[in-house]
């Protein structure tokens, strides 16, 4: 057994496999938390305290609208990857994508949580990226 010369992976089979349903159920956890934060902004949008002054403003129950269905959507998504769909892993990057754009946008009321999910956005793309060159 040699320890000189490349090193060897196998990146198919078990390992794409793997990868997709890592990007699958965070996709579909993401999508919760999306729905868990856009329901309390619609039902009780003085729940977020605006942190400091920034050049953009939003109106919370109109956003939580939007991610309540965002997050909607990212959980279809999700199990659509989970389920092998072709379609789910282009449609997963561009709502992982939206998703980190609408988080940024929320920075001024929560910026540590909406730093977390922006991470966790990142993840995804890169998982699902790395699926798409896989197959």
């Amino acid at each position: 057994m040699s320890t000189t010369g490349p090193r060897h992976t196998d990146e198919t089979g078990d390992n794409a496999f793997g990868i997709s349903i890592f990007a699958g159920v965070l996709l579909a956890m993401i999508g919760g938390f999306h729905i868990l934060q856009g329901l309390s902004a619609v039902l009780k949008d003085d729940i977020f305290v605006k942190g400091a002054d920034y050049t953009y403003k939003i109106d919370l129950t109109s956003w939580g609208w939007i991610t309540l269905l965002l997050g909607a959507i990212l959980v279809l998504v999700g199990i659509g990857i989970l389920k092998g769909q072709t379609w789910a892993n282009s449609a997963g990057i561009g709502f992982a994508v939206l998703s980190a754009i609408g988080q940024f946008a929320f920075l001024p009321y929560y910026p540590i949580w909406s730093m977390i999910i922006i991470a966790m956005d990142i993840l995804i793309i890169w998982a699902l990226a790395k699926q798409i060159r896989l197959t």
